[in-house]
């Protein structure tokens, strides 16, 4: 059994005004660094807090760690007034307001990204699932990201930014194209290869010695891993492990194949990208090539498809609710559908957009914290 290990991004936000905050107190970060304990991390910026995982060896581990951690820190939070959101963006977040974490490697990304980094108020779902040593990671990535918009369009979460609907059902994927490096991952044949691309960014200084691409999907730097980077971050924890669980589903299944990603070539990335576009943009309501020959077809057609590949490895997993999960998630609705149906629901009955937002804020306050 592969193991692995799942990091996820949470806003620290105001109970009152449902804003994000800018810049929290010496003993709010004190009380989320001990409701997280070993696995605290800093972020981007001082009101975002990361939780990293131990390494796992089954969705049990998994669930157990992710709900003691949310539920510590929505009950050290709210001593001071606050809790925090799970989600790709936040809907009230002004990413004018927000303050960069004073540490070096933060100063380094806000001078060399400048706007665009200033900009990028935004949570993901990352995922790392060990590979064995004697395989090819690039050959892994390679098998399994034709698959990576089925993923994202299951995670979408960021529908609002700057206060309005953008548009977008994952605008964190919309603004992470803004970022050099980020996105689909350029097209390697091998481990070799993709080990010339990083030589090649560090003689010209694009990257340092130890740097690596942002991608949707990567091999892990400093851990024998491929890491999912696409996803955006889950309010409800279920859904976070039954993504995490679908990624470790596809890359056993890769890992077991006699030459894994021999069939990824120009053209299944052409498609890939374009049917990441159909899910940042449309989540599940996208269209969707669904093989090689470019079938189109629906979300939930894709998902099916999904089942006739894995279903076996997952059963062999002991997942074998896997797939029934992810329909009963595709039906309910990914997380920006529901965000976008809340707001709905809020301005039919009287709400300005100001108030909606805020009841969407208080959905995924709750939905995060494990009681709606």
């Amino acid at each position: 059994m592969l193991t692995f290990g799942i990091e996820e991004e949470y806003f620290i936000t105001d109970l009152h005004s449902r804003q994000m905050v800018g810049e929290p107190s010496a003993a709010v970060l004190a009380a989320c660094r001990e409701a997280i304990g070993a696995g605290f991390s800093f972020e981007m910026f001082q009101g975002q807090i990361e939780a990293a995982s131990p390494v796992f060896t089954s969705s049990a581990e998994a669930a157990d760690y992710f709900r003691a951690v949310r539920g510590n820190l929505a009950q050290s939070l709210a001593e001071f007034g606050l809790g925090v959101v799970c989600a790709g963006s936040h809907p009230l977040a002004d990413w004018r307001e927000q303050r960069p974490t004073d540490q070096a490697h933060f100063r380094h990304l806000f001078d060399d990204i400048q706007y665009v980094a200033r900009r990028s108020v935004l949570c993901g779902l990352h995922v790392h699932v060990q590979v064995p040593q004697t395989l090819d990671r690039i050959a892994v990535m390679n098998q399994v990201s034709p698959w990576l918009p089925l993923l994202l369009l299951l995670s979408c979460s960021s529908p609002f930014w700057d206060g309005a609907p953008s548009g977008f059902m994952s605008y964190r994927q919309a603004a992470c194209d803004e970022w050099p490096r980020m996105g689909v991952p350029e097209h390697f044949s091998d481990w070799a290869e993709y080990q010339r691309y990083l030589v090649m960014l560090q003689r010209i200084g694009a990257i340092k010695a130890d740097g690596n691409g942002w991608w949707g999907i990567r091999p892990a730097a400093r851990y024998p891993t491929l890491e999912l980077r696409m996803t955006d971050a889950c309010p409800r924890l279920a859904d976070a492990l039954a993504l995490a669980t679908l990624f470790r589903v596809m890359v056993t299944h890769a890992c077991a194949m006699q030459r894994p990603g021999a069939r990824f070539s120009a053209e299944a990335r052409w498609l890939l990208k374009e049917n990441r576009w159909q899910a940042k943009r449309y989540g599940a309501a996208g269209t969707f090539a669904l093989d090689d020959a470019g079938t189109l077809g629906s979300a939930e057609q894709w998902l099916q498809c999904a089942r006739q590949t894995f279903a076996a490895t997952a059963e062999a997993m002991g997942e074998p609710l896997l797939f029934d999960t992810l329909q009963a998630l595709l039906r309910r609705g990914n997380s920006a559908a529901e965000q976008l149906r809340w707001q709905a629901q809020a301005q039919a009955s009287g709400a300005d957009a100001l108030a909606s937002l805020r009841q969407v804020v208080d959905l995924l306050l709750a939905q995060t914290r494990g009681d709606h």
